[in-house]
């Protein structure tokens, strides 16, 4: 496998995310997973475009996020790509985000997914609520004029 192996920094980014959705609040979660697919991840055969975060009793699960099998891994290696995987945070921020969930039209959806210094995998969990389409608009008009005033300076 040509691939390389990602021991500490980023592995995916969710750049559609801060142009779905205006992020109000951020929190670092850690994410429990098998060693198979940890080792996928470490190989960056990860996508989080589609995440997002849900409750289940008094926990909360990452389901939309597909972690891609190994191409070389043993067949005796088996789990499904696009399973729900817990969250890792404490009981009171848990209490937090589930009261944050509990509001109208508020969403919970990853922004990154990176190995930290020690290296342990961590997602950056994003809260907030969805844009609609006029201020959709608004952020392209925002960044195209960014893009020609740089032109018009350089």
């Amino acid at each position: 496998m040509a691939r390389q192996i990602i021991k500490s920094g980023q592995v995916s980014e969710n750049r559609k995310a801060r142009f779905n959705y205006t992020v109000e609040d951020t929190i670092e979660a850690g994410i429990s997973l098998t060693g198979a697919e940890i080792k996928s991840v470490r190989y960056g055969l990860v996508t989080i475009v589609d995440g997002f975060v849900q409750r289940r009793g008094d926990n909360l699960f990452l389901a939309g996020i597909e972690i891609q099998k190994l191409p070389t891994a043993a067949r005796i290696v088996n789990f499904d790509e696009r399973r729900p995987r817990q969250l890792l945070l404490h009981r009171n921020q848990i209490n937090r985000m589930i009261g944050k969930l509990q509001e109208k039209g508020a969403t919970i959806f990853p922004l990154k997914l990176y190995f930290n210094n020690r290296g342990r995998l961590k997602v950056l969990l994003g809260i907030g609520y969805g844009k609609n389409r006029t201020d959709k608009r608004e952020a392209i008009k925002k960044r195209e004029w960014e893009r020609t005033k740089a032109r018009i300076i350089k």
